[in-house]
This record gives structure tokens, sequence and C-alpha cells, in this order.
């Protein structure tokens, strides 16, 4: 194979994933919003939900590091390690590519801490967890930018599409009837996670009382 023949397959290569990547960044906002509010979805328990959120979100980083690598590989992107890495600093469409470096640098934070959540605390986990709703414009606007298909068609309905799907969970994210009924207590909201750890309150108003013997 020449090397003109491994140029052209490392750019296509580079785009494909970056499209995929970016599909697969929407699923993963998309999963999360859902495992967040406590609701299963068709055909999967609230947990099987969680453990696709995850698994989807692992699918996206591999993804996001052969876009990354590729395009490094390749010449014709003029992309540095350091610029996929260190936000602003690339010679080429600083501004686009530095939005997709911090894209990269959430998405390994949002990982980091989800594999560590027990150890951070829950706390610390949902802090940096919020940058997800970060994350993906910063990813969109990385890809309208710095991609060479973003005046296609078919780029433009895939664009729309996810923002369009981004919009209706965020909608759904601050809307009142977010979280499931079942993790609502006494009009308090309580993820589901924390219903086992309630105490029960027993009634023992039908016993009768007996006076400790000395």
């Amino acid at each position: 194979m020449s090397a003109k023949a491994v140029d052209t397959a490392l750019w296509y290569l580079g785009r494909a994933t970056g499209v995929v990547s970016l599909a697969l960044l929407t699923i993963v906002v998309a999963l999360g919003i859902v495992t967040r509010s406590g609701r299963p979805l068709p055909g999967l328990p609230r947990f099987a939900v969680s453990a696709v959120h995850r698994s989807a979100s692992l699918l996206a980083v591999v993804f996001l590091v052969v876009h990354i690598v590729t395009l490094t590989l390749d010449p014709q992107s003029q992309l540095r390690w350091i610029d996929a890495v260190i936000p602003f600093g690339s010679h080429f469409r600083p501004l686009w590519i530095g939005l997709g470096a911090l894209s990269l640098d959430l998405m390994v934070a949002l990982v980091v801490t989800s594999l560590l959540r027990e150890r951070i605390g829950r706390r610390v986990w949902r802090a940096i967890h919020w940058g997800a709703y970060a994350l993906w414009p910063f990813a969109v606007l990385h890809t309208i930018g710095a991609g060479t298909d973003a005046s296609r068609t078919w780029m433009i309905a895939f664009l729309v599409a996810c923002a369009g799907a981004f919009v209706v969970l965020l909608g759904w994210r601050a809307s009142a009837g977010f979280l499931d009924p079942a993790d609502r207590v006494a009009g308090t909201r309580v993820p589901s996670h924390r219903l086992a750890r309630l105490p029960v309150r027993e009634d023992h108003d039908d016993q009768q009382y007996r006076p400790r013997q000395t």
C-alpha cells in the first residue's frame, strides 16, 4: 500500500470516528439523564440503563482516542499530539481545535471520576459530572468549526438531530416531573439508590405497652 493510500485511509478513518464519537456522546448524555431520572427504558430495568450508560461512555472514549490518533498520524490534518490535550495551542484553527481538546479533557475527567466514584464521594462526582452538559456543545462546535464535512447535507441533518435530542432532553431534565414518582418521598425528591437506606417506620399503635420488669 502506498503512502498516499495510507494517508487517505487515515483521513477517512479520522473523519468517521469523529462522527461516531459525537453520536455516542449524544447517546451518553441521553442515557445519563435517563439514569438520573430513575426511570427504566422499554425492555431495560433501571440498573441496566446505568450499565449501558457506562459502557457507551467507555466506547465513546475508545472512538475518540482512535479519532485523535488517526488525525495526528495524518499529515493533512496538521494536528499535533499536544494540541489534542492542551486547548487553544494549535497553529491550525486554534479555537475549534481547542474546543475539541476541551471535550477530550472533560471526557477523561468524567470517566476517571466515575471509576473513582466511591473514593471521591458523590458530591464531588456530581459536581464534576455537570461538565457533561458543557462537553456536548464543545464537541458540536468543534465538529462545525474543524470538520471538513460541516457544510454537507448529511452532516447538517446529523447535527440538527443531535441538537434537537439534546434540547429536548435538557427541557425534560429541567421539568418538574423529571424524577420517577417512585423516587418522591413526602414531596421531596430522593434518588432511587437512596430509597433502600431510608428508615422504615413501624406502627406499634396496636401493640400494648408492657413495662420493663426489673
